[in-house]
Formats: C-alpha cells, sequence, structure tokens
C-alpha cells in the first residue's frame, strides 16, 4: 500500500502525518502528496504544454536534441534513453530542463548545470515551464523539510545544500505500448533513481509499478495536482541507508501517458556522505557518472 499524505498537515509537523512519512520513506521509499500550492487547473496547464511539445513535428525538436548539443538539456527521442542495460532502450521522449547559473560562475560549464534549450515554436513553452518549475522545486522542498524531521534532524538540515540545486525538470511521453513490444521493451525499464527526492506529476494515465520489498509489483498513480514522491540513490547514502531508493518501472499500455518529474537534486558540491562517516561523496561527481551511464549518446562503445 502506498501511503497519501496531506501537505498541509505534512507542513504543520503533525506527528500522525509524520509517522506515516518516516513509515514510508524508510520502508516502501514512495508515497502520495495532496493539497500543495499545485492546483490540479496549474497541473492541466503544464501537462497541455508538454503535450504541445511532444506532438510537434520533428524538424521543430530536432534543433533540441541532446544527441546533437551533447548535454542534458532539450530533447531526447525514443530510444534515446537506457536505464537498463539488460533491456532495450527506452521507448518514450523526453524533454529536460534545470537550473540555469549565471554565465561567469565558473560552475556553468558543467553539464548538470548545461544551459536550458527551448522550442522556438512554442512562445509561451518556456515562461509556463519555468513557472513550474519554482513551484515544483518549492513543494519539494517543504516535503524535504518533512523527511528531514522524520528521520530525526533539524527541519533545514538539508536547506543549505539546495542553494543552486542540480534539479532537474522532465516532460515524459509514454506512447501506447506497441504491439512489436518484447518483453524487453519498456516505456523506462526497472531503475532507481539516481538523486535525492522525485516530485512526480502525471496525467492520471496508469504505467508506473514499484517494486515490493518482497517481490511483484505495485500500480501507482496520482491525478492531476496529486504527486508521486520517491527517493534516489542520494537520499539512501546519505542517510545511510535509512530512506529507501526503490526500484520502479513503466512497463506501457494501451493508453498514452504524460508524466513530469522534478528530479530534486543538491548542489553539485554538497557532500552526501552519512552525517558522522567523516567520508566526503560529492553529489555532483555521483550524478554526473550516472547520468553517463544512461544517456546512450555519451555512453562509450562496449
Amino acid at each position: 500500500m502506498i501511503p497519501r499524505l496531506d501537505a498541509r498537515l505534512l507542513m504543520a509537523r503533525d506527528a500522525n502525518t509524520l509517522d506515516r512519512l518516516h513509515e514510508a520513506a524508510t520502508g516502501i521509499g514512495f508515497f502520495t502528496v495532496f493539497n500543495t500550492d499545485i492546483t490540479p487547473k496549474r497541473m492541466h496547464a503544464v501537462l497541455a504544454q508538454y503535450r504541445r511539445f511532444f506532438l510537434l513535428p520533428e524538424a521543430d525538436k530536432i534543433d533540441l536534441d541532446m544527441s546533437r548539443t551533447g548535454a542534458n538539456r532539450g530533447w531526447g527521442a525514443s530510444g534515446s534513453e537506457q536505464v537498463d542495460p539488460a533491456a532495450n532502450p527506452d521507448f518514450k521522449q523526453f524533454f529536460d530542463s534545470g537550473f540555469s547559473l549565471p554565465a561567469d560562475d565558473p560552475r556553468s560549464k558543467l553539464a548538470v548545470y548545461a544551459p536550458n534549450q527551448w522550442p522556438q515554436a512554442l512562445p509561451d513553452f518556456q515562461s509556463d515551464i519555468e513557472h513550474y518549475y519554482d513551484q515544483a522545486r518549492g513543494v519539494a522542498m517543504d516535503v524535504l523539510r518533512g523527511i528531514a524531521r522524520a528521520i530525526e534532524a533539524p527541519d533545514d538540515y538539508f536547506d543549505q545544500s539546495f542553494e543552486t540545486p542540480m534539479a532537474l525538470l522532465r516532460g515524459n511521453y509514454y506512447p501506447a505500448r506497441p504491439a512489436w513490444a518484447t518483453a524487453r521493451d519498456f516505456g523506462i525499464a526497472t531503475h532507481t533513481d539516481y538523486g535525492c527526492l522525485t516530485l512526480l506529476a502525471t496525467d492520471g494515465a496508469p504505467g508506473l509499478e514499484v517494486r515490493k520489498r518482497g517481490g511483484g509489483w505495485i500500480p501507482v498513480s496520482a491525478p492531476p495536482g496529486e504527486f508521486v514522491i520517491n527517493f534516489g540513490e542520494m537520499m539512501e547514502i546519505w542517510t545511510d541507508g535509512l530512506v529507501k531508493a526503490t526500484p520502479h518501472r513503466v512497463i506501457g499500455t494501451d493508453r498514452e501517458r504524460i508524466s513530469i518529474p522534478l528530479f530534486f537534486n543538491p548542489s553539485y558540491d554538497t557532500n552526501i556522505a552519512p552525517r558522522g562517516s567523516g567520508n566526503t561523496i560529492v553529489a555532483g561527481e555521483h550524478l554526473s557518472r550516472r547520468f553517463s551511464e544512461t544517456y546512450v549518446h555519451l555512453q562509450k562503445p562496449r
């Protein structure tokens, strides 16, 4: 069972909600949250913007193709990402944008802070997506503060690590599962997220499945205006295994599906080693390595 939590009660530090959050974070690693500052109406509008983009002719997207730009910003065509080497490349399109740094900041040369790329064919797309990006980061930070309290750390324990976050906003377009698909074909194959916390909005279509600890899969979905939240490898490392990064996948159904994950990751130079361990694990190095293992255009020939 995937817990469903009220964001207002979480921000109020309601004891029962914090207990359920602790149980979700340290157990299944997934929960859903409702009653945030992002309304269903707002979410429908953002989903519509991504849909317009994905339905553009390829000629209007090709200049944003990551295989041309060489960075994790812009458009990824179907088959351009492979999260599981044992499966075929993932059957979906996606569009990535992220945190912008001033051009004179030396970190702006890092791939995780690459300049955003925007479609010229959709004049309002950039402003709408940038506004949603700001809103989603606010919701994710509120949840992260709740996580800090739930694991008995100070409420602001994570705050200073997110001043220049490697926060990546992605729109995913999963077409209906094709008739030719095999057991090696997925919308996105089984994987754990690489970063800290993922705030996932969807259009409500089914497809996402979470692996149970004892084996088997649990379907999970949320209507527009509610969010699926899970944790990535960074958070599991950071909390010394207390918070779980849980494998999940999208097989695909006879319906198309749009999802919008915000991968909420700390600043590049954040040390994500467990508190008191005396070790150093640089967040940006972890994330860069995992990107190079996933994006087909960044993979080295085997």
